[in-house]
């Protein structure tokens, strides 16, 4: 079996392959990835030495290059983690956004069959969903609401690979999960930005009240709900990813200080984004009755995890925050990200 992943370099998709081609030594994986900012080739130094995993440097929207990729490789599956996705780079420009989630993924769409796969599964997000009130919960029939120009490119990407689904009877299925955590999160996002911060003696910004809330779920715990979808998964179908871990923003920051021995004097409050939602909640009922999938690993013993993984991988985030890791593609492959 062959599987096309892409975006693999980047925080869910690496912890992917890392899991995934250790267990499945007979599947062979071709990671293509564009390497943009948030795509690190350091967080599969774990999978380079294996023979059933492959990297290509490339984007989505290189229709020759995924023709060329799919004669060669004859791929069976075809898992899309590529996306710009962090929100607040979509405030500032959203044009990426578009041009990457939306026609990034009906270009894989288009070869994909052209190609004949047996199965497509695009990994997506629960934000699709837009915001919730104090109550209740994201189900796959609630109707898709996106608030901010990454939820809405996400949400369109969604609705592009459904209508392929059903004009075409192309097998595709999709996936949706709440926020995830764990080692290789980029330090823009929330828990790694507090923990680097924390520990750099720096202040922790805090959008608005601090009061936004968020599911959250360890990252391996994702990475094994995308296989079990993989193979088992109905086609046609969406399924939910949750682990029933709601936590409000400053909650988070305030566990990390205290596992740290900071102070909560460090904490800043800050002008709130634009658009911010307010509360995501996952109903996963259906991927654990239909498919026995169930989290493994509760909150408290994930971030004792990750809290640990970045204490004991210091050299790993202060190369991304020097800019250091781009020299990392030069090294291994003999070409520069930059220029």
């Amino acid at each position: 079996m062959n599987i096309l992943l892409t975006g693999g370099a980047g925080f869910i998709g690496s912890n992917f392959i890392n899991y995934f081609t250790a267990k499945h030594e007979k599947i062979n994986v071709v990671n293509l990835d564009l390497l943009t900012y948030a795509g690190n080739l350091e967080n599969l130094k774990d999978s380079e030495s294996r023979k059933n995993y492959t990297f290509v440097k490339g984007s989505i929207l290189d229709r020759k290059l995924i023709e060329e990729l799919f004669e060669k490789f004859k791929f069976d599956h075809v898992i899309n983690f590529a996306a710009e996705s962090h929100v607040d780079r979509s405030i500032l420009s959203s044009e990426p956004f578009y041009m990457t989630n939306v026609i990034g993924t009906t270009t894989l769409l288009d070869v994909a069959k052209k190609f004949g796969v047996e199965r497509f599964l695009q990994v997506s997000t629960d934000e699709v969903y837009g915001s919730l009130g104090a109550t209740g919960k994201f189900s796959e029939t609630t109707p898709i609401s996106p608030n901010s120009p990454y939820s809405a490119s996400k949400a369109a990407a969604d609705m592009a690979v459904m209508a392929f689904y059903h004009t075409h009877g192309f097998p595709a299925v999709i996936t949706r999960c709440s926020n995830n955590y764990g080692p290789y999160q980029f330090p823009e996002k929330l828990i790694p930005l507090m923990i680097i911060n924390a520990l750099n003696g720096k202040k922790l910004p805090v959008y608005g009240d601090g009061m936004n809330v968020r599911d959250w779920i360890y990252v391996l715990d994702h990475a094994k709900a995308i296989e079990l979808v993989l193979f088992k998964g109905k086609l046609g179908e969406i399924y939910n990813v949750g682990a029933d871990s709601e936590k409000p923003n400053i909650e988070i920051v305030k566990l990390i200080l205290s596992n740290l021995d900071k102070t909560e004097d460090l904490i800043e409050y800050v002008k709130d984004r634009p658009g911010h939602d307010r509360r995501y909640a996952i109903d996963s009922s259906k991927i654990e009755k239909e498919l026995g999938w169930k989290p493994e690993i509760s909150f408290d013993e994930g971030m004792k995890a990750t809290i640990n993984w970045y204490l004991e991988n210091k050299t790993w985030w202060e190369r991304i925050l020097n800019k250091e890791y781009l020299t990392y593609y030069e090294e291994q492959y003999g070409k520069s990200l930059e220029g």
